[in-house]
């Protein structure tokens, strides 16, 4: 019980900043009407029981199963199986992603089914499975991580040149929500598990950040070359924000509850049938071991379906509405703010930012202060945010404005800062994007983008995501950078590193 209630607080205060910014902007500016009003305070009760629940069987299951499998699978030290593997377990977690989910559901609204919900997870899953196997290819020959970057986004923006512009921002943060609250810990867990194999103590700690990175690649050049070769024609808006009439307080949720239970019984399948295969053949586990798991399991399952509940009966309509009320009033810095006050106190509040910082703290042995890391992150997520938001506002801005110089200066950056630290940052991105930036800040945006005229929801309502897995790469970075030159004045001995 002690660890629910951690669990609850933790979540608590991620959902917090958002339901008291709709509860502000109900008394003011873009008032919702009290039935709607209950029912967004009720899904937000909903979302924050869901996902404690869930993160709980994360750690009872999900992580300890990436371990696992990592550990059991590279003491086969048979390359084929371990890249096999990779495919293989890269594709079913991806698929299980709760961000991802959220994602693939508003572009299918989006483009009226156009794009299909399942084509574009199956897509982003095979592409982030392959580069899993890359990744685990990378640590195997010890490939710096830099270089394999470097590659993998001239690849990226190469295939940019000609991948259809509707496509491009579904394509990035589709790389953002697919590193969430389900995949992270499982990547990180595999490649640790990978890198503990090695008998080089420094570079195993090294290659055991920088998975998640090059895994979230995959999804960005999985879309691309769907654009490409699908032949898709051109692609309209659908998505159309009006005031609920629903006086039902109950209903919208009994309708979503079926959806929900199918939803999450569809995307755990493959990796419960995964795990009960790998206990026969590989691990082994005794009776409490293999227990604690199926528990996990059964709260992961019970927390998904709480949190897809809440998300698809009210959550993202409500902040689809705020945004479509906030930009309907026509004040361009009333936007702009909104949007940078919901990422900075969002990401304020992110239970696994915390988690990044006390273990940047612990890798710079204190030198360098969670609280200034955590400050850092906030303010880049809040102007990423407000990027986002102004270039719905401005129509010659565009997302490869700020994403290709933004990725240039993150490459470049990387052949000058620790390789430990390239790889915590470029594993912050998916850290960045939490639950709350794929549901409420998306709705949000794609609201604003509807009621924006000369706005395209489909280009512009997309993106956003993206912005904001990007800004902790250079944050960071950045952080980096200045340890290790402080480093050389003699301020920290070096082996501490």
């Amino acid at each position: 019980m002690n660890v629910f209630t951690e669990k609850i607080r933790e979540v608590f205060f991620s959902v917090l900043p958002v339901t008291l910014i709709v509860l502000i902007f109900n008394l003011t500016v873009t008032p919702l009407g009290f039935p709607l009003l209950m029912r967004f305070l009720f899904a937000a009760l909903l979302i924050t029981v869901g996902l404690a629940i869930f993160l709980i069987g994360v750690d009872l299951a999900i992580t300890p199963l990436g371990s696992l499998t990592g550990e059991n699978i590279i003491k086969k030290n048979n390359l084929w199986i371990l890249l096999l593997a990779g495919v293989i377990l890269g594709f079913f977690i991806s698929v299980a992603e709760p961000g991802l989910l959220v994602l693939a559901n508003q572009v299918a609204l989006v483009t009226a089914g156009h794009v299909s919900d399942a084509g574009l997870v199956i897509v982003v899953s095979v592409g982030l499975g392959v580069l899993m196997a890359t990744g685990f290819a990378r640590i195997v020959y010890n490939v710096p991580l830099n270089k394999t970057l470097t590659g993998l986004y001239i690849l990226t923006f190469v295939l940019a040149l000609i991948t259809k512009s509707e496509f491009l921002a579904i394509a990035f943060d589709a790389s953002g929500a697919t590193t969430g609250v389900m995949a992270v810990p499982f990547i990180l867990a595999l490649g640790m598990g990978v890198s503990a194999m090695k008998k080089d103590s420094k570079a195993s700690e090294k290659d055991s950040f920088g998975l998640v990175a090059i895994t979230s690649v995959g999804a960005i050049l999985g879309v691309q070359l769907m654009s490409i070769f699908s032949g898709t024609k051109e692609l309209g808006d659908s998505l159309h924000v009006a005031l609920s009439t629903e006086t039902s307080f109950i209903r919208p949720f009994l309708e979503a509850l079926p959806g929900a239970l199918q939803e999450t019984f569809f995307v755990l399948l493959p990796l419960f049938v995964i795990f009960l295969t790998l206990q026969q053949i590989l691990f082994k586990l005794n009776k409490k071991a293999f227990s604690r798991i199926l528990k996990g399991f059964v709260y992961t399952f019970a927390g998904l379906v709480v949190f897809f509940t809440g998300v698809n009966a009210v959550f993202m309509d409500a902040g689809s509405m705020v945004g479509y009320k906030i930009a309907g009033t026509g004040n361009n810095f009333l936007i702009i703010v909104t949007g940078f006050f919901l990422g900075f106190t969002t990401i304020l509040a992110e239970p696994a930012v915390h988690i990044l910082t006390h273990q940047i703290e612990d890798v710079t042995s204190g030198y360098v202060k969670g609280i200034a890391v955590l400050g850092a992150l906030a303010l880049g997520v809040g102007i990423a945010v407000a990027l986002s938001m102004l270039r719905i506002l401005l129509p010659g801005f565009q997302l490869w404005h700020f994403l290709l110089p933004g990725f240039i200066i993150a490459i470049g950056m990387s052949y000058f800062v620790p390789q430990l630290f390239v790889g915590i940052a470029f594993d912050a991105g998916g850290v960045a994007t939490g639950p709350i930036t794929a549901t409420f800040i998306l709705a949000f945006t794609q609201g604003v983008a509807e009621a924006v005229e000369g706005a395209s929801v489909l280009i512009d309502g997309f993106g956003m995501i993206a912005a904001v897995a990007l800004l902790p790469i250079i944050t960071l970075q950045l952080l980096g950078l200045i340890f290790q030159i402080k480093t050389r004045k003699g301020g920290v001995e070096p082996d501490e590193e």
